[in-house]
């Protein structure tokens, strides 16, 4: 068994609740299983395994012996992440409650990219979760915390953020009538700080990088001060990460109920690639899709790459590293699902691969320019390293391949402003006009 290295594991006792496991309704889910040992636990606001301290995640009772009445089912079902109700820890109500709704995000056929990345016309796909309604796929896991809080009976919904959760946990607790107060490290973008504070909850910065701030989350939670906070990626991890499950469920059903033959995903903690992996397992599981051969590509930014630098040495073990980057989003020194990256990444014949800031911008400015997508700079990292890799003959440019952006670029506007902005100031006039040579 590997040998365990993971970041907020210091309190793993659940807080006192007003409901118990054999009362809640998650719909399908049966359980929590543990990731290293198999060891399984009723339902609750736990996280990490009491025999091992592994972390532990969601286990269901899925249905099965029907295929295609669970496809069509899920095809006429709502237009976000509900559709997929019958694969998720939430009750078989969970679209008539107050939430975001998100999901459902559009999958773009990237020619325009494709011609300039020398890949096969129509094999090369962006999805575009900036489409979410606080315009980050933070918005998906966030919905499937709340329902998990909902159960639980948590009255305040928390979490430590670097910007994109933040944000997503103060519009959802609003809509569904949480308090909320989150963390962040001090110095976030100052877009991401103002989206977060808009809503309404509180919101504090900690004096440090986003894994000093994890770290003061994890001893709230075991503090009378914590009592009735759900921490939406740490007490409540298990369910908020099958929110990223989605991602996976979607691509499929757009590509046709198709798995792609190659996905590049940004790396933070790593959990949105875990469960993209785990998504596309459960859908072929469950005879929804082919069981067919697909790559999974990882993508970090060189400031903060520990688990590129592990997948480049041939290790296991992810080395923690402190970040210096302006992909601040993905700045996690100390990724608590880094090993399974590297397991899924080799297990799936991908990499795991790292761009410099500078090929981060150059990205962002490259899908704005050719797709009329103006990425976040986790996207840029995504695109950058999709480019490095395709120019390295990595990934393979007649099979299909989507690219995930995240995130909205007007949050992280300092990272392009130096070199965006007007072409010209003219009068009034056209010879003003032609002597820009604009005419």
């Amino acid at each position: 068994m590997r040998k365990m290295r993971r970041k907020g594991l210091a309190s793993m006792a659940s807080q006192t609740v007003v409901t118990t496991a054999d009362t809640v309704d998650l719909g399908p889910a049966a359980g929590l299983s543990c990731r290293e040992c198999g060891e399984r636990f009723a339902l609750g606001p736990i996280f990490a395994c009491e025999i091992c301290f592994g972390p532990l995640e969601v286990a269901y009772d899925f249905p099965s012996g029907d295929p295609e009445g669970l496809r069509k089912r899920i095809e006429n079902g709502p237009e976000n992440i509900w559709r997929y109700a019958p694969l998720l820890p939430v009750p078989a109500d969970v679209a008539d409650k107050p939430n975001l709704n998100p999901g459902w995000t559009k999958l773009v056929k990237a020619d325009n990219l494709a011609r300039e990345l020398g890949v096969e016309t129509g094999k090369l796909f962006v999805k575009d979760d900036s489409g979410n309604p606080t315009h980050s796929f933070k918005d998906r896991v966030v919905a499937q915390a709340i329902e998990a809080a909902r159960a639980f009976g948590f009255t305040t919904l928390s979490c430590s953020s670097t910007g994109n959760l933040a944000g997503a946990v103060g519009a959802a607790a609003a809509r569904a009538g949480f308090r909320s107060c989150v963390f962040i490290p001090h110095d976030l973008e100052q877009g991401k700080v103002v989206m977060a504070a808009v809503y309404g909850g509180e919101l504090v910065g900690i004096e440090g990088n986003y894994d000093d701030v994890n770290r003061f989350c994890s001893e709230l939670i075991g503090d009378p001060a914590g009592e009735g906070w759900g921490f939406v990626n740490v007490n409540l991890r298990p369910y908020y990460g099958e929110g990223s499950k989605t991602l996976a469920y979607e691509i499929c059903e757009q590509l046709g109920w198709r798995i792609p033959d190659q996905i590049v995903i940004p790396i933070a903690s790593g959990s949105q690639l875990t469960k993209i992996d785990k998504g596309i397992q459960e859908l072929i599981k469950l005879g929804l899709v082919e069981d067919r051969p697909y790559k999974i590509f990882g993508a970090q930014a060189e400031g903060c790459s520990p688990v590129s630098v592990a997948f480049k040495a041939g290790h296991d073990v992810v080395r923690p590293q402190k970040p210096d980057t302006i992909a601040k989003s993905l700045a996690i020194g100390n990724p608590a699902d880094g090993p399974y990256v590297l397991d899924i990444c080799r297990r799936t014949g991908g990499a795991v691969e790292d761009v410099t800031d500078e090929q981060i911008v150059d990205a962002i400015k490259l899908l704005a320019r050719t797709e009329g997508i103006f990425t976040e700079t986790a996207g840029g990292t995504t695109l950058g390293v999709a480019k490095k890799l395709i120019e390295a003959g990595a990934i393979d440019p007649s099979l299909t391949t989507v690219v995930i952006n995240t995130g909205d670029g007007l949050k992280t506007l300092d990272a392009v402003a130096p070199t965006a902005g007007m072409s010209a100031v003219i009068r009034p006039n056209l010879d003003s006009f032609r002597e820009a040579g604009l005419a």
